[in-house]
């Protein structure tokens, strides 16, 4: 066994895995695609779950909506993680009424965020990671997260190049020599380019606070051209891995 990686308890880890897939048609009939299975026993969570935990960032939530009870079994008390702890571990966040509230499903990857803010608050962290949970790829998010407290950012998103002829399904990016977010448009018909956020941020705490509202429900569509229309400290970490965006039969193959 190698050495276990420092522990974060500064960063808050968001996974959303409420997504329903329809394009991947019967694959996800019953159950969210982030439970989808992958490899015999393996669910396609597992990577965002264990890109985590080897990360050293163990207090995660995972936020679920769309036919969740498979992923629940899946996840349980996360023992298969090394997340059943007294302190921080893994808590799994549904939409619920709240008394003098209005409240529904997510409406989006910002929204389901906003309405667990309490949760947030009660962690108080330094860093908010948001994760997708329909991704298959290995990061350590260190580095990551190092290159955004360096910059003093109040955003890190990560990139990575595409096939130009697959990048219309993403949120594309124009970065300026120091890294700097100049531009993003998100699923654009005919791509300017094939550098493509992955849907993986990094928040400074208070400025996540700040940025959402109930008018900005989704992070690619309408918070990061908000932020980046505003000048605001938006930065870009390009990422050279392996990456796939599970949102279609073809690509879960």
């Amino acid at each position: 066994r190698g050495r276990m990686p420092r522990v974060s308890s500064s960063v808050l880890t968001l996974i959303l895995a409420g997504g329903e897939g329809e394009r991947l048609s019967i694959l996800s009939q019953v159950r969210a695609k982030p439970g989808v299975p992958f490899g015999g026993k393996y669910r396609i969570i597992d990577f965002a779950l264990s890109n985590a935990v080897n990360s050293g960032l163990v207090d995660i939530g995972i936020l679920t909506q769309y036919a969740p009870r498979s992923l629940i079994d899946h996840i349980g008390v996360g023992r298969p993680w090394d997340l059943d702890r007294s302190r921080g571990g893994v808590t799994l966040l549904q939409p619920y009424l709240g008394r003098g509230r209005a409240r529904d499903w997510y409406r989006g990857t910002a929204d389901a965020v906003l309405q667990n803010l309490e949760f947030i608050e009660d962690r108080a962290p330094e860093l908010v990671l948001i994760l997708a949970g329909d991704h298959v790829y290995k990061m350590d998010y260190r580095p990551f997260i190092d290159l955004h407290r360096a910059r003093a950012a109040e955003i890190t998103c990560a990139v990575r190049r595409v096939p130009i002829a697959e990048a219309h399904r993403f949120g594309i990016l124009e970065v300026d020599p120091d890294g700097r977010v100049v531009d993003f448009i998100e699923k654009p018909a005919a791509p300017p380019s094939n550098l493509v956020s992955m849907g993986v941020y990094v928040f400074s705490w208070p400025f996540l606070r700040e940025a959402l509202n109930p008018e900005r429900v989704d992070f690619g569509r309408d918070v990061l051209p908000w932020l980046v229309e505003r000048g605001r400290e938006v930065y870009a970490y390009e990422f050279g891995g392996y990456w796939e965006d599970v949102g279609t039969v073809e690509s879960y193959w």
